[in-house]
This record gives structure tokens, C-alpha cells and sequence, in this order.
């Protein structure tokens, strides 16, 4: 029997030259928190792409053996929320993306480029949307103060985008199943509202299921409507936090600064919902039936794992809620006007043809190229026996680099 996440990882890319320099890097952020990075540096290369992603570790992505194959140095950096994001705070994340930035730019390569993939993208463009103002933003959604006006924020020369979604808030509201009618009952289901209730046009997998408009319309407004509800929840919890501190600063009472300091979680029943992901004349494309989480959502959307499951009030108003987070990418497109690659898989599972059409008008570059190649959302291949997504795009990503930034 296959597995329900099968499919999900992409294999390996060519083998890495022996002649690739490679060091390990620990770096300290504007508020004094540490992150680590990995230069990799074949011969004598004089421009470095980096990747970084919020909450994944993306030391080994596919696309490096690539890059450092066309001779181009290649920087991977985690987060201080690596393979955690129990509080992720995109806000900070920016600022972690920052050391990174400063760290290449004082080490002498003659151009930097960003490389952002999947929610890589967004947490990119929300950087050099950050970078270029001279208006910062100085708190988190939840009133937490941050140090973005007082960072240095160089620009890249050039960004890249690949397969981008338009944000972990915007890509949750879309994936998020509205048919819980308890949030503390995972098992909880209103049959109306229920994406995989034949009466609403749900087939048994792999038969592709064939939703009614009304049901579309019907279920997406019932998305937004719980993802508000959960930002009530959220906002409830950050007053009470914020109370009781105020009440702490005023009376010294240790009592008060316990209230205040204890963990206050939202816990996210069934987020792998998206009707596209099951119904493929949704906004189509050449994706395969399934999620970026496997090939049974029916199962899936049940199981451990899935966008925002598990957070504190603070990182779901900054990271999961499509209305309070900043990291949106389609509010961040037009501040990016440096040099971009915009690149579409196009059998992608989170990333649609119209979200690309979408980013294509918003991207604020005069200097913006728009392409496409076949494959999935982490770059498999659309047939067993064709290229993978990620050679393709690397075939793409070298030729605009060298057009511009020689390696």
C-alpha cells in the first residue's frame, strides 16, 4: 500500500564537486538572536544566491547542487524558528534574513541574489519590501515591538521566485476546513459544509471530485468566516497577556508575571482541506490528485501534520491569519523592484495559475520575467520517466542568472 505522504520530497540533485568550499556560519541578529547559515563556494565565484525559509531547513534543497554546478556560491540559512514555528514571528524572521543578507555583503561577492521557494517566496518578498522603506514596521500584529527600524537591510541584486504561494496566512484560509463546528473536537463535521461528503460532490479517491459553484462559494466564505473566528480567539489571548503584564509592571506581583508568561496555543484541527486538491477543474493546472501532504486529503486532512496546526496567539496573528499577518505576498509584490525571476511549476499543488497571474501584475520589478516549467510544488516530475521540476527550473534559474549576474 503507498503511503499517504508519498510522493511529497523531491530527490536529491547531482552530486556536489569536491572542489565546492564549504563553511558553517553562526550569526547574530539585530535583537541578539543567533541563526546558522551555510556558504558553500565552487572556485572563485563571484555571485552567491541565497535560500531561506521561515520554518524549514533548506541546507539540502534540490536546487543547490545545481546552482553550484554553474559555478555560482550558494548561502542556505535557517531561522530561530528552524523546524519549529510553534512561534513563528515572520517579523523576526525578516531580521534573521537580514544577518544573512549583511553577512554576504560584507563577505565580497560581487552580487547577492535571493532564491525563495514555496513560503520561501513570500518570507523573500516580504524582506525587500522591509528593506527598501524607510518606514518600517516597529511591532509584530500582536503588539510586540520589533527591531526592523533599527536593522541593517541590505537589498539584493536580484530575487527569484519559485513555485511562491501567497503567504502561510493566505495559504491556510484556502486549506483550512470550514466543517469543524468545535475547535476542541477534531472529529467535529457540519455535513453542509464537509469537502469530503459525497452529497457535496466528494468521489472516493483517486476519482476526482466535482463540487457544484455553490458549494465553492458557499465553502470558501465559511473558510474566512473560521479563520476570523480563530483570530477573535487569538486577539483574546494576546489582551489577556498584555493585562496581566501591565498588571506585573504596576504591582510587582509575581503571580501577575506568571499569567502573563504562560503559554496561550491555538491548536488547529484539519488543515488540509483545499477543494483544488481534490476537484482539478478548480483553477486548473497539470497537478496530480492530492495535497502537498499526500495523496489522500480525505486522510491526510485528519492526521498530525498540516499548515498552522499549533501555535502561540502571537505567531498565528503574524504567520497563519490571511487578515493580520504582514507576510502576504501579494501586499510585498509591488515593493519588490529589483531585478525578478517569477517561475511557476505547472502541476502545482499550492501555488495555482492564477496566483502567478496574480504576482505577475503585482511584482513592482521593470525588470520581471514570468516562465514556467513542468512539474510539482517541491519539483518532482509530472511522468515517471520525465525531468524533474527542479532540473527544469535550474535549467532556467542559470540562464536568467547568467544573463545578469555572472557566476
Amino acid at each position: 500500500m503507498t503511503r499517504l505522504g508519498a510522493g511529497r520530497y523531491a530527490d536529491a540533485g547531482p552530486a556536489v564537486s569536491d572542489d565546492v568550499a564549504t563553511s558553517v556560519h553562526e550569526l547574530s541578529t539585530v535583537d541578539g538572536a543567533a541563526v546558522t547559515g551555510v556558504l558553500r563556494v565552487p572556485g572563485r565565484a563571484r555571485s552567491v544566491v541565497t535560500l531561506m525559509h521561515p520554518r524549514q531547513d533548506v541546507t539540502h534543497h534540490t536546487l543547490v547542487p545545481y546552482l553550484l554546478a554553474a559555478g555560482y556560491a550558494v548561502w542556505t540559512q535557517g531561522s530561530r524558528s528552524l523546524n519549529n514555528d510553534l512561534n513563528l514571528l515572520h517579523e523576526q524572521a525578516i531580521l534573521d534574513f537580514a544577518a544573512g543578507q549583511v553577512f554576504l555583503h560584507e563577505s565580497g561577492f560581487d552580487h547577492v541574489v535571493t532564491l525563495g521557494h514555496s513560503g520561501g517566496g513570500t518570507l523573500a518578498a516580504f524582506y525587500v519590501e522591509q528593506a527598501a522603506r524607510t518606514d518600517r514596521l516597529g511591532t509584530a500584529p500582536s503588539g510586540r515591538p520589533v527591531a526592523l527600524p533599527d536593522a541593517t537591510m541590505p537589498l539584493p541584486d536580484g530575487a527569484i521566485f519559485l513555485a511562491p504561494h501567497p503567504g502561510q496566512g493566505a495559504l491556510l484560509q484556502r486549506v483550512i476546513d470550514p466543517s469543524v463546528t468545535d475547535e476542541a473536537d477534531p472529529l467535529s463535521v457540519d455535513p453542509a459544509l464537509d469537502p469530503f461528503a459525497a452529497a457535496n460532490g466528494f468521489r472516493d479517491a483517486p476519482a476526482p471530485a466535482e463540487y457544484g459553484a455553490d458549494f465553492v462559494a458557499r465553502y470558501r466564505a465559511a473558510q474566512a468566516d473560521r479563520v476570523r473566528r480563530l483570530d477573535a480567539t487569538a486577539a483574546a489571548m494576546v489582551a489577556e497577556a498584555r493585562s496581566a503584564n501591565r498588571s506585573y509592571k504596576a504591582h510587582a506581583d509575581a503571580s501577575q508575571r506568571r499569567r502573563a508568561l504562560v503559554p496561550r496555543l491555538l491548536t488547529v484541527h484539519r488543515t488540509d482541506a483545499d477543494l483544488r486538491n481534490v476537484d482539478l477543474s478548480i483553477d486548473p493546472n497539470a497537478r496530480p490528485y492530492g495535497s502537498l501532504f499526500g495523496r489522500r486529503p480525505d486522510l491526510t486532512n485528519y492526521g498530525l501534520v498540516g499548515f498552522g496546526r499549533l501555535s502561540t496567539a502571537e505567531a498565528w496573528m503574524s504567520t497563519w491569519s490571511a487578515n493580520t499577518t504582514n507576510a502576504d505576498f501579494l501586499r510585498c509584490a509591488p515593493g519588490v523592484t529589483v531585478p525578478t525571476l517569477l517561475l511557476e511549476f505547472t502541476g502545482d499543488q499550492a501555488s495555482f495559475p492564477s496566483d502567478i497571474a496574480a504576482f505577475s501584475q503585482a511584482l513592482g520589478a521593470d525588470d520581471l520575467t514570468v516562465d514556467a516549467v513542468a512539474g510539482t510544488h517541491f519539483g518532482r516530475p509530472l511522468t515517471p520517466d520525465g525531468p524533474s521540476g527542479n532540473e527544469l527550473a535550474s535549467a532556467v534559474i542559470e540562464k536568467w542568472l547568467g544573463a545578469r549576474f555572472p557566476a
